[in-house]
């Protein structure tokens, strides 16, 4: 988020889901698509079987779409920027780029072209890992096609590079001129339900709805009528950094919603340290989760089927969710809870249906302007911005301008990530998901289906690795990081690289998140999940 707003003035999908099907080449880094966006893999698929269209996977993992790609590239975990910088290079010296786009729609090339000689393709591929001839390729086929779009998650934000990783992006498309029109765009993809959404809300330490800034006095005094209150100037803390001021007693309480960090954070140890410090701490969640073990009050949420209102998809669609049963026993939607707790607190927050909630939005956020909730009812879906109701929604964003004006490049170099290998911890481990588990598991691992399918998942480990260690299929090893150990079992195999392990979250018994960094993206306050240092114990 915070890259592309930087470069474009805002920061979504900038293309619609079914949009991919248009483009002649979709280049996919930092996303286990068929895992993790199965919907969008599809639609991936589809253009690349029916529609001829190229794929590039850039991942360090043989994940399942690397079977549909016309070029694989494996880098190192954490060389993103040095590989798309290689790319651009190329584009640049070859006279590809896209120069009518960049004169007219954006600023700040100079600056991009006076780094990249650096990053020769020789020098992409020492930091990298990537063969010259690859990128050499992969730059002529993403340049040389008509539309060309790229899709990202999570392995390129979740880094203390993340920013990096996206401003670089950013810089690709603006240097191809692949912004704008069908079949292109910038497509970072939402890990969960209506992430998409609760960011556009002000679930973030920085904003109020629709990314307007707390530190602006005329945004603070907008909402403070509306809401007959006083707001603050500063900006909250990210995750990490509550959980640090909980361990230095700056943080006395917290309320958890709809979030498991005893699984889903990184460094857990820390976690349950500051957990442990807080003198109360309040948990909303459908089941009682790892998390909600430490609580001193549980309120028990609605699921999505018990309660009504709307979700922000990925692709910016604000889409209607209807009630189809009860919750059970004192069980409530979240809203309702919310209402509760504010009045019980002193502070008559009096609505009476989710209706009310979208059109406040829609008086107070101009992104969702048009987005009022009878209209939603009655459509499948409105994309935002829809500044006034006479609009239809938008499925495109910057065909002709950025939000910013101009789109701006900004010279990213590449910057190692925090914990590299060394002789006491000699590999790198990655986390991530599986197909048939969600996130922390607290819905699907109470699925007898899925888990039967799908149960704790190994550790990925490569052959050459398995061999070096003398570690047989299904043996159990211990791995241990800087902040902990955790024993698992082990799966030996090729998707993997050599010297790289993967380690999906997914599951208590092998919690990835002991061992993981808590370091932070300085701008975006990510930790970086996708790179740390291990070293592997034989029992």
């Amino acid at each position: 988020m915070a890259g592309l707003a930087a470069a474009f003035g805002s920061g979504a999908m900038t293309n619609s889901i079914a949009d991919i099907a248009q483009a002649d080449v979709i280049l996919v880094i930092g996303s286990n698509t068929t895992e993790a966006h199965p919907i969008i893999a599809l639609q991936i698929k589809k253009a690349v079987r029916e529609n001829g269209a190229k794929l590039i996977v850039i991942d360090p993992r043989k994940i399942k779409l690397v079977d549909y790609a016309h070029l694989w590239l494996r880098q190192k975990p954490g060389t993103n920027v040095a590989v798309i910088n290689g790319l651009m290079n190329v584009i640049l010296e070859k006279s590809l780029a896209d120069e009518e786009f960049i004169a007219n729609r954006t600023e700040g090339i100079e600056e991009l072209k006076a780094i990249l000689p650096k990053y020769t393709l020789e020098v992409a591929e020492r930091i990298s890992g990537v063969p010259a001839t690859d990128l050499r390729q992969a730059a002529r086929i993403f340049a040389q096609a008509e539309r060309a779009t790229i899709i990202y998650s999570m392995g390129i934000t979740q880094h203390t590079t993340g920013t990096d990783n996206v401003l670089s992006i950013a810089n690709l498309a603006m240097l191809t001129g692949n912004i704008g029109k069908p079949g292109t765009g910038v497509n970072p993809l939402r890990g969960q339900n209506n992430v998409q959404g609760a960011c556009d809300m002000g679930a973030l330490p920085t904003t109020l709805t629709g990314y307007q800034k707390i530190a602006h006095d005329e945004v603070r005094a907008k909402f403070e009528k509306a809401w007959s209150c006083r707001l603050p100037k500063e900006a909250g803390l990210s995750v990490v950094e509550m959980f640090e001021a909980a361990l230095q007693g700056k943080i006395k309480a917290m309320y958890i919603m709809g979030e498991n960090p005893m699984l889903s954070d990184p460094d857990i140890t820390h976690i349950e340290k500051a957990l442990r410090t807080l003198d109360f701490l309040v948990v909303q969640d459908i089941f009682l989760t790892e998390t909600a073990e430490f609580a001193d009050v549980v309120l028990p949420g609605a699921t999505f089927a018990e309660k009504d209102g709307t979700f922000t998809s990925t692709e910016r669609k604000v889409q209607r969710v209807r009630k189809a049963i009860n919750p059970p026993g004192k069980a409530k939607a979240d809203w309702e809870i919310i209402c509760d707790l504010a009045k019980a607190m002193g502070y008559e927050m009096g609505y009476s249906f989710p209706g009310e909630i979208t059109d406040e939005i829609a008086s107070l956020t101009s992104t969702y302007g048009g987005i009022l909730f009878d209209r939603v009812n009655s459509s499948g879906g409105i994309q935002w911005p829809c500044p006034s109701l006479d609009h239809p929604g938008t499925t495109i964003l910057y065909q002709d301008k950025f939000a910013r004006g101009l789109g701006k490049f900004h010279p990213v170099e590449y910057k190692p990530p925090s914990e590299e290998p060394s002789e006491e911890y000699p590999l790198i481990l990655t986390t991530g998901r599986l197909l048939f588990q969600y996130h922390t598991g607290t819905m699907t691992r109470r699925s007898k289906g899925l888990e039967e399918i799908c149960p704790a998942g190994p550790v990925e480990i490569n052959l050459e690795d398995a061999a070096a260690y003398r570690i047989k299929e299904g043996e159990e090893v211990i791995l241990a990081s800087r902040r902990g150990k955790i024993k698992v079992r082990v799966n030996i195999t090729e998707r993997s690289p050599q010297g790289t392990i993967f380690l999906p979250f997914h599951f208590s018994e092998y919690p990835a998140n002991v061992l993981t960094n808590p370091a932070l993206d300085p701008l975006a306050k990510i930790p970086e999940f996708k790179v740390c240092a291990v070293r592997i114990e034989k029992l």
